[in-house]
């Protein structure tokens, strides 16, 4: 499709997913709901498709892809396995974690999904209508965020249109997000460590200091952060709603929209109630109401740094950079 022609957005209904599922195999681009944010699905193993991907989103190519798929056994034909992964793999899927392993070399994906890394980002998604597209299907689905580069993330169809109008084919839309948040992404680097050692690339709603304790005695350990871009959401500026952002904010100054939380009010607030777990879900659509308020700038109120408080204030601190 041309960028003069409007995306057409469709109910998220067994016909919707059927329509998806031919467009997706013919090389199309579908923005898809998941239980974290809106994806930008593409057929996983094809160069030109994924190639759509950089092209729609503007996304540098160093900025590797998540490639989401239906099994664990769908998983192991891309990439190899160790032990603990296998073990973590089937403590937390489908669900919101993203686990960063080796790729194997004759996997069926298209090489920009790695963006020359020789892992792959992986991860079975835990949300009805991603699971029956990819079964439809029949192949694993590159999907990052359905916005463009550096945007604010999408948790609605109508987010999804606000970047990405005439530049993919269609939207399902299933509502909107449930967690709000990008998944939380994993690496275990092995290098003689038997247990491996945990590195999390990026904070999100699996708390992975809790998913490590559960398989082992103490506290997670991290290893130094190479510097390198192993995964998406690294980047030191993202999410950015186009507008100055103000962190820790107790009150508006003069131009400012303030988005709240627990006590502290506001033009909105993440949560009245100080619920994290609804701070995290109104997060974006939050972002999304300063932006098109008539404020030249935003300010937001503190949010704890614990649970899922830490990867809102990863996401609040990246859009702010």
């Amino acid at each position: 499709m041309s960028d003069k022609d409007a995306t057409e957005t469709i109910d998220a209904t067994a016909a919707g997913i059927a329509r998806a599922a031919e467009i997706l195999r013919a090389g199309g681009l579908v923005a898809v709901p998941t239980e974290t944010v809106y994806g930008l699905a593409a057929r996983a193993d094809s160069d030109a498709a994924v190639e759509r991907i950089y092209e729609a989103k503007g996304r540098p190519s160093f900025n590797p892809l998540i490639v989401h798929v239906g099994s664990i056994e769908q998983a192991r034909e891309l990439a190899h396995f160790s032990e603990i992964e296998e073990a973590v793999a089937g403590a937390a899927w489908p669900g919101a974690l993203t686990l960063v392993v080796r790729r194997r070399a004759d996997a069926p994906l298209a090489a920009a999904v790695s963006a020359g890394l020789e892992t792959v980002a992986l991860r079975q998604p835990d949300h009805p209508v991603m699971q029956a597209l990819i079964e439809a299907c029949g192949f694993p689905l590159a999907a990052p965020s359905a916005n463009r580069s550096n945007a604010i993330s999408p948790t609605t169809a109508a987010h999804v249109i606000e970047t990405l109008d005439g530049r993919i084919d269609l939207v399902l839309d299933g509502g909107p997000s449930g967690k709000g948040l990008e998944s939380s992404i994993l690496a275990i680097r092995h290098d003689g460590a038997q247990k491996g050692v945990w590195e999390e690339l990026r904070p999100g709603p699996v708390d992975l200091d809790m998913l490590h304790q559960h398989f082992f005695d103490g506290p997670m350990e991290r290893s130094a952060a190479s510097g390198k871009i192993e995964a998406p959401g690294q980047l030191a500026r993202h999410y950015s709603p186009g507008k100055p952002v103000r962190l820790n904010a107790h009150q508006a100054a003069q131009g400012e929209f303030l988005i709240g939380f627990g006590s502290i009010g506001g033009d909105c607030s993440l949560s009245p109630a100080g619920d994290l777990g609804q701070a995290a879900a109104r997060l974006y659509s939050s972002l999304h109401e300063a932006a098109h308020s008539g404020c030249p700038r935003i300010a937001v109120a503190p949010v704890p740094e614990e649970g899922i408080g830490k990867a809102i204030n990863d996401r609040l601190r990246r859009a702010a950079a």
